[in-house]
């Protein structure tokens, strides 16, 4: 079996990679999960993963002429397969993006769960990408109306390639924030259900700078169960890896944005 969530959020800030990494830990207690740095451009889930002294990475997979196989830069961490991605901006430019289709691909036949932390804005082929790659994605909102209003850009544009959306979070929720009138709102405009909502916490910064998830870090914190639950209630569907690599190969990369 094997199913691909992209994690997006539109815009900037919302803690995409830090709730991509959270419910890659969450599910893989019952899952193998493969988390992929699909932000090529402004990549840095790998120093929420303590991967940032690595030599592959996702860019060198990218390179068109490229001989390497996609388990080259491929880490075991914290029970998942990480896929991280460098920061080098001549890396960036010399990528092909749309190779990330094939990597995707080859990684689909060893793995149950594929995340692909994805790019804040639509702008570029390598933005856009992951999301038409995805069966489902997971939109990670604030709880403000502009933030609910960049959410739905995206699933208006996984829509317009077949991918449904699987669930929102509220992340970084601070207490005198009214979020149950904006999940009300979520709620009459998303096609997913309301997964989970995530509290501001310090124990998230923390795990920042110290290299790990937080499921990692600070496992028995409120922000921790809360991912903890998104993940049980993100059912997860049984896929045939043969033909998902396959739809992944043959996926249309957009030719307009």
């Amino acid at each position: 079996m094997v199913e691909a969530f992209a994690v997006a959020s539109g815009k900037g800030g919302t803690g995409k990679t830090t709730s991509t990494l959270a419910l890659g830990m969450a599910l893989a207690a019952d899952y193998d999960v493969t988390v992929i740095d699909a932000d090529t451009g402004m990549a840095n889930l790998l120093f929420h993963a303590g991967l940032d002294d690595v030599e592959i990475t996702l860019h060198d997979l990218l390179l068109t002429d490229c001989d390497l196989p996609a388990s080259a830069a491929v880490y075991d961490r914290f029970g998942m397969s990480v896929v991280p991605c460098g920061t080098s901006l001549a890396d960036f430019e010399a990528a092909d993006p749309t190779v990330l289709r094939d990597v995707v691909a080859d990684l689909a036949a060893d793995t149950d769960v594929l995340l692909l932390d994805s790019p804040a804005a639509l702008g570029s082929k390598s933005a856009v990408l992951p999301i038409v790659l995805a069966d489902r994605i997971v939109i990670i909102l604030q709880p403000t109306v502009p933030s609910l209003s960049d959410g739905l850009k995206v699933q208006e544009y996984a829509r317009a390639y077949g991918t449904v959306t699987g669930g929102v979070i509220f992340n970084r929720v601070r207490q005198d924030e009214d979020v149950a009138t904006i999940a009300e709102q979520a709620t009459r405009y998303f096609d997913g259900r309301t997964l989970a909502t995530v509290p501001e916490s310090d124990a998230v910064r923390m795990a920042r700078r110290v290299g790990k998830p937080l499921l990692a870090h600070a496992p028995e914190t409120t922000a921790a169960s809360a991912f903890r639950s998104a993940a049980a209630t993100l059912d997860i569907h049984d896929g045939d890896a043969i033909g998902v690599a396959d739809r992944f190969r043959n996926a249309v990369v957009p030719e307009r944005l």
